[in-house]
């Protein structure tokens, strides 16, 4: 598979979350071509403020490969991690980190500050805007149609 082939994974459970009344922002972690852990925004259904997208993959992968490391995985999230899950990208070690839309509120890979350019021993490789339009589109009819109600 392809890194668009991955975003659109994210993407729909991204429209799995939106579906749900969650902000819609979706997640895999992906190791050796094989996806390994899907996690969308569950924060209203859970009440926690931790049940971000990344955070619930990342907790998947962990269960599923059996090691907080993810030190050999890649993660493809339809919008700019937070510095929540920035910090827990840092302390799972993952190497790459591939992000849709940016998020000029609360970005820690670029929006408002780049966490991964500090001096932590691991540093992701950040490679932002795959299908960033698609990602857009999902989060401006999530947020336009709360408008209307």
């Amino acid at each position: 598979m392809e890194r668009e082939d991955y975003m659109q994974e994210a993407l729909a459970l991204a429209r799995e979350a939106a579906a749900a009344g969650e902000v819609p922002v979706g997640c895999v972690i992906v190791r050796q071509g094989a996806i390994v852990g899907r996690g969308r925004n569950r924060r209203e259904e859970r009440q926690a403020v931790s049940s971000h997208a990344e955070m619930e993959a990342m907790a998947q992968a962990n269960t599923v490969l059996g090691t907080w490391r993810l030190d050999d995985c890649e993660l493809y999230v339809t919008l700019e991690p937070c510095p929540m899950c920035a910090g827990a990208i840092l302390n799972a070690r993952i190497p790459r980190v591939y992000y849709g839309a940016r998020d000029e509120t609360f970005g820690a890979c670029g929006g408002v500050l780049n966490l991964f350019m500090e001096d932590f021993p691991h540093r992701p490789a950040l490679v932002g805007g795959i299908l960033a339009e698609d990602c857009r589109a999902v989060l401006a009819e999530f947020f336009a149609s709360l408008r209307k109600d």
